[in-house]
């Protein structure tokens, strides 16, 4: 583990250079693997097509044989009887004699399993081999009597070589010589076309690798020219996020110190007063009660009512910083609470409106929506001389959207769009980083309004709120 650290971590150039070689590294390989897939792919298609032209060859050679078989015996067959013996044994002899090849010949069995016909392999002769199979399992005898019961047609098995006794895939052609109750047809075996397929195969793979070959090679090629560009484009993207973190920082520590400030005129403007005619009105009880005046208790009463204006101060800073009702009761009951605050604060009639809205929203989303609500009425009170204000929330199948609007002199628009305060800013960011809208409409006629909508994916399944509420009882 001690020799780990002797390695020196990469620096961040080094980084970038890993960050701009490793995804084309990656993708070189897939393309590398993409190219060799399809080209196997073709390949194995084109071998398939081969392979099967090759046996379809076979089978169309198999068929003549057997078709040119029967048409130069039918002169003894067509006009033969079903127990006609000497027929059946001349007939025999004829297969018997038809051999072709090093491995070709004909066979002839009864539909009761017994071989009568075998030329290459005369110790199976007058045997029944009903329900032989090969080393793979698959019937052969039973099979072959079967095609020929139901005409003619192919079957593919392994057989033994007579030439080696070595098993080898056969492709056999079988038809039926119904009256006298025979499955007559010959094979040949395939070996060969599949030597030609392996070779065909292989080839393939040979070319597969000289492809990857001329991959790694562009590759590095390659690499080498990122390793150049790479790092200038990196770096010159370094400095410019550098600067925007740097201009994020400073808006960050803006937002703060605006923010503490807002705090310190609260506390100074509200509660510092009332606590210093707190202070007042307890020192002149006190100066009351040293000179025996039976009117201490006035002041004494002031100060308690002072203490109480206090104590409201206190819990509407609280609110405003954290309010305690949007995680007891919801977004929908906080907005309503900031909305009659704003009206009994200002005297402007402010009317919330809202459709059947359960507390379904995510933490984030319903903080972001109460801030933007929370900020949009500060610039109500501040800025907008409205006589009035509108505050709507609903839920829709897109998620939910917050409108506020007011009939003030409004703003303009686009110029606040192209460079917006910090408050405006803080509004659009929010909605951006959960993945909603944020917009301003403006008219001088009838003030502004401003649209915030979160999406779909910020709103809690049925269930999970039922259990918020359940655990929040």
């Amino acid at each position: 583990m001690r020799r780990w650290f002797l390695f020196p971590m990469p620096s961040y150039a080094q980084k970038l250079t890993l960050l701009a070689a490793v995804p084309l590294i990656f993708a070189v390989a897939a393309i590398a693997l993409l190219v060799a897939m399809q080209a196997r792919a073709l390949a194995e298609r084109e071998i398939r097509t081969l392979e099967t032209q090759l046996i379809e060859a076979k089978k169309a050679e198999l068929r003549n044989y057997v078709t040119q078989a029967r048409n130069g015996f039918y002169f003894i067959y067509g006009s033969a009887a079903p127990d006609d013996e000497p027929a059946k044994q001349k007939v025999a002899q004829i297969f018997s004699a038809m051999i072709y090849g090093d491995e070709g010949q004909f066979f002839v069995y009864d539909y009761d399993g017994n071989q009568l016909v075998s030329p290459r392999q005369t110790e199976r002769i007058n045997q029944n081999w009903s329900g032989q199979t090969d080393s793979a399992g698959t019937p052969i005898v039973d099979e072959l009597i079967r095609i020929a019961r139901d005409g003619a047609g192919y079957h593919s098995y392994l057989w033994p070589k007579p030439s080696t006794g070595e098993e080898a895939r056969m492709i056999t052609y079988v038809t039926s010589f119904p009256s006298w109750r025979w499955a007559v047809g010959t094979g040949v075996f395939i070996d060969d076309i599949l030597v030609s397929v392996a070779s065909a195969r292989a080839d393939v793979e040979a070319r597969v690798r000289k492809t990857f070959v001329y991959i790694g090679a562009i590759t590095f090629a390659a690499l080498l020219v990122v390793f150049g560009t790479g790092m200038l484009i990196n770096l010159r993207e370094r400095r410019l996020a550098d600067a925007k973190l740097k201009k994020l920082t400073q808006r960050v520590f803006d937002a703060q110190e605006e923010e503490r400030g807002r705090v310190a005129r609260e506390l100074h403007d509200g509660i510092s007063q009332i606590l210093v005619g707190v202070r007042y009105a307890l020192d002149n009880a006190r100066r009351r009660l040293e000179r025996g005046d039976e009117k201490a208790a006035e002041p004494l009463g002031k100060g308690i009512k002072s203490l109480g204006q206090a104590i409201s101060e206190v819990r509407r800073i609280s609110r405003d910083l954290r309010p305690g009702v949007l995680d007891d009761l919801g977004l929908g009951p906080a907005i309503k609470t900031l909305a009659e605050d704003f009206q009994a604060r200002t005297g402007l009639p402010c009317r919330f409106e809202t459709v059947v809205f359960r507390n379904r929203l995510d933490d984030e989303a319903k903080i972001a929506l109460y801030r933007i609500a929370q900020e949009a009425l500060t610039n109500v009170e501040r800025h907008s001389g409205a006589t009035e204000v509108e505050i709507n929330l609903r839920g829709h199948r897109r998620g939910a959207t917050l409108r506020i609007a007011d009939n003030g002199k409004g703003f303009n628009a686009s110029r606040s769009a192209a460079s917006p305060g910090l408050g405006l800013r803080n509004m659009q960011e929010r909605m951006e980083q959960l993945g909603g809208s944020f917009d301003i409409r403006e008219t001088r006629a009838s003030g502004t309004t401003i649209e915030a909508t979160v999406p779909l994916s910020h709103m809690l399944p049925p269930e999970n709120t039922e259990h918020r509420k359940v655990a929040a009882e």
